[in-house]
């Protein structure tokens, strides 16, 4: 009997530990598709790993000691003033912790700061609440550009008309008119700014996010290595229309992204785009109303 209820338990105990493993992997961090979202995923863990082993360890000894060392069973605090050989210890443990920590970290930064040999240019310029996307040429002149903002049916979805859960949407506000198109297997460098306030471009599963700053241009790059439709959002908090701001990256095959590049290259005037760029503000009021 005394057996069965260690069992019992015993098991009853796992449960409890593995059910907030398995749904905190569901909140986890994304690996993601691009070799930066690897490397911070990976670090991430790394980091998470070792803070449970430092965990472990510290209330590991601290509730046997409260447990098997408490004054009922007779055990006395001992008195000293100090142990030279255990400050030594924990002055050394911190230190080889946080080189521990720092030299992955300063690689995947280096790595992630690598903006040479780009094979793509995009400039991403946020605005009160859509963003524009420009395809530059090797001499930064912009090849072909759109603006990308909330898809209208994706807009209705947010009126008190449309009786919609966000749980009943997988997408819900998630979805845009023009997505941002890129080749898989290529350096894509962003170069991100904005056109008012400071908004953030960040979709989780490309690693990272750049703030879009007025009047500075910022950086990132991805490297997309399957193809697919990944959202994200505008990071930071821009105004009353923050909220519609999503993003949408579709990843092509190489060949079927230049493809499509070079047939929507041949059909642009630029001269549409900078007079629909005078017209931003309209087009944003007119799809907030």
């Amino acid at each position: 009997m005394r057996k069965w209820s260690v069992m019992r338990w015993a098991g009853t105990f796992a449960g409890l530990v593995a059910a907030p493993g398995a749904w905190a992997m569901d909140i986890n961090l994304p690996r993601g598709v691009t070799p930066i979202s690897h490397q911070v995923f990976d670090l991430h863990m790394f980091a998470f790993w070792m803070m449970v082993g430092i965990a472990v360890v510290v209330f590991g000894a601290l509730t046997w000691s409260i447990i098997f060392h408490r004054r009922s069973r007779g055990h006395e605090a001992a008195t000293f003033h100090e142990n030279t050989k255990l400050e030594v210890v924990w002055s050394i443990a911190p230190f080889l912790i946080l080189l521990a920590l720092a030299i992955p970290g300063t690689i995947v930064l280096v790595n992630e700061q690598n903006y040479h040999h780009a094979q793509l240019r995009i400039r991403v310029t946020g605005y009160q609440w859509l963003w524009k996307y420009e395809y530059l040429s090797p001499a930064a002149k912009p090849l072909y550009g759109f603006y990308s903002r909330i898809a209208l049916a994706s807009e209705k979805r947010m009126t008190r008309d449309a009786r919609l859960s966000p749980w009943s949407d997988k997408h819900y506000l998630q979805d845009v008119d023009h997505p941002l198109v890129v080749p898989t297997d290529e350096k894509v460098l962003l170069l991100i700014t904005s056109g008012d306030v400071i908004h953030s471009w960040w979709v989780p599963e490309l690693g990272g996010k750049q703030d879009a700053i007025p009047g500075f241009v910022t950086q990132m790059w991805i490297k997309v290595e399957k193809p697919g439709v990944y959202r994200g959002v505008c990071n930071q908090v821009c105004g009353a229309g923050h909220a519609y701001m999503p993003i949408v990256v579709v990843a092509k095959p190489k060949r079927e992204f230049h493809q499509w590049l070079e047939s929507h290259e041949k059909g642009t005037n630029m001269a549409k785009l900078k007079a629909a760029a005078a017209q931003a503000p309209a087009l944003v009021a007119e799809g907030t109303e």
